[in-house]
């Protein structure tokens, strides 16, 4: 065979999809790593985008590990000359939550395919930019949640479409949140609710996108009760938990208190804040019991949904140990679903940079799943889960990341893949919720955003 003919018929090789990042905060990694190095086959890095130039050169050293040159660094404002410059396909977007919208509409427009962090934004006028966006564009727009691609979670859909407890009447789900893990959205900019949407958008979105894909219905009234019972400068002060400090690196009264977070002690969070401060001012260990929390801690939620299934939601902020406990009542059964992800918190480390361990990240030694049939006039049944691997989020964030990045997308029965759509649904409770706080009624979700 001459060289032509073998030339003419070898299988081409697929042309790489060219990523951008904007925001390199932590949360970034998750998304360099993918792309850079584990589905490298696939997907190329080309550029990053952030306000701050050391954080973006803390996730260029992450690329040079990999054996790769540095990406292109650029500023805001240079995000659309960057996206024609360097022949951007798809956006990633991991910013702070507010400024969501501003890159998702931006790269849409530009003709460019959209992966954003949950929540997909903050408010339905936001939200409403981003819709009318993909409508007049038609590109794509994913939205990452992982907990849907957690083989516990996959489970617990297999059952409730497999008809083992019959049609869904009311779901209970409790989500705790420990003094670890829970402090930290009010050491962040998540304390400032214009920010995040506070947890009913920033935290919640993910327990919503859950029963949404569970019960394959979407939410119809929802009310909601919330407030800031334990953290907060009026809550330290009268509990004798506060300590004189606005941040805790450099403090010395910081040092006495298992809330403080030692920036210093962790290389990652060093490199991406402590050392990026002098570019952007922003601190990411501020006192959880200081002035200019306008988020809640202890929130509780009832919703309608579409199919007559009726939601009981509550989440703590400041528990003991962390973890959820979600019931489905059906009308041939029971299924519960029970997760410790962390059965306390040493003083000792509570204010240790949060890491790996955090929110199942990783499996510690006390975590533990169980799911359960309980069918009317039968015996309770335990299903038999996977066990708890140190990949993220259960094994969550691996196997998203693989759909999203790793190529052609497979077939999937599960229906796992979140699009702009699935973003929207899940943010529909939490800003009802939201809403509902404000005014003590029920609030019909058409008022907020009509879908």
């Amino acid at each position: 065979m001459t060289a032509s003919a073998a030339q003419s018929t070898a299988t081409p090789t697929a042309r790489r999809t060219r990523y951008a990042v904007v925001g390199l905060g932590s949360r970034a990694q998750m998304f360099v790593r993918a792309i850079a190095n584990t589905h490298a086959e696939h997907a190329e890095l080309v550029a990053f985008c952030d306000v701050n130039s050391t954080r973006m050169q803390v996730h260029n050293r992450t690329v040079q590990g990999f054996g790769l040159p540095p990406v292109p660094t650029y500023q805001p404002q240079d995000f659309r000359s960057m996206l024609e410059r360097e022949r951007v396909d798809t956006v990633v977007v991991s910013t702070i939550d507010r400024t969501h919208d501003e890159y998702i509409v931006a790269a849409l427009r530009a003709g460019c395919d959209v992966v954003t962090e949950k929540p997909m934004t903050t408010d339905a006028e936001r939200c409403r930019r981003i819709l009318d966006a993909q409508a007049e564009t038609g590109r794509a727009v994913t939205v990452t949640f992982n907990y849907r691609y957690n083989p516990v979670h996959a489970k617990v859909r297999e059952v409730i479409a497999d008809g083992a407890i019959g049609e869904i009447g009311s779901v209970h789900f409790e989500w705790l949140l420990d003094t670890r893990h829970g402090a930290d959205y009010f050491r962040r900019w998540h304390r400032d609710k214009a920010n995040s949407g506070g947890l009913m958008v920033h935290k919640a979105t993910h327990h919503f996108d859950l029963v949404n894909w569970w019960i394959a219905s979407s939410p119809e009234v929802v009310f909601g009760l919330g407030k800031l019972f334990f953290y907060g400068s009026a809550n330290g002060t009268r509990r004798e938990l506060a300590h004189p400090y606005t941040r805790a690196h450099g403090a010395e009264s910081a040092a006495e208190d298992p809330f403080a977070l030692d920036l210093a002690g962790s290389p990652t969070l060093r490199a991406l804040y402590l050392d990026a401060e002098h570019e952007d001012g922003y601190h990411r260990d501020q006192n959880v019991f200081g002035d200019g929390i306008t988020i809640e801690d202890d929130m509780t939620v009832a919703v309608r949904y579409r199919s007559g299934a009726t939601m009981s939601y509550h989440l703590t902020a400041y528990s003991p140990w962390e973890g959820y406990h979600v019931a489905f009542n059906g009308s041939q059964g029971r299924l519960e679903l029970d997760v410790v992800e962390n059965s306390f918190v040493d003083p000792g480390t509570a204010g240790k940079a949060p890491g790996e361990a955090l929110h199942g990240v990783e499996a510690t030694p006390e975590h533990s799943s169980r799911l359960t049939v309980r069918r009317h006039w039968e015996k309770p049944v335990e299903i038999d889960l996977p066990e708890a691997t140190g990949e993220g989020h259960g094994g969550g964030d691996a196997r998203m990341l693989a759909e999203i990045f790793g190529g052609q997308r497979p077939a999937d029965p599960l229906g796992r893949a979140s699009t702009h759509r699935d973003g929207a649904q899940s943010l529909l409770t939490g800003l009802a919720a939201n809403r509902s706080f404000e005014t003590g009624l029920p609030v019909h979700v058409d008022e907020i955003l009509a879908l």
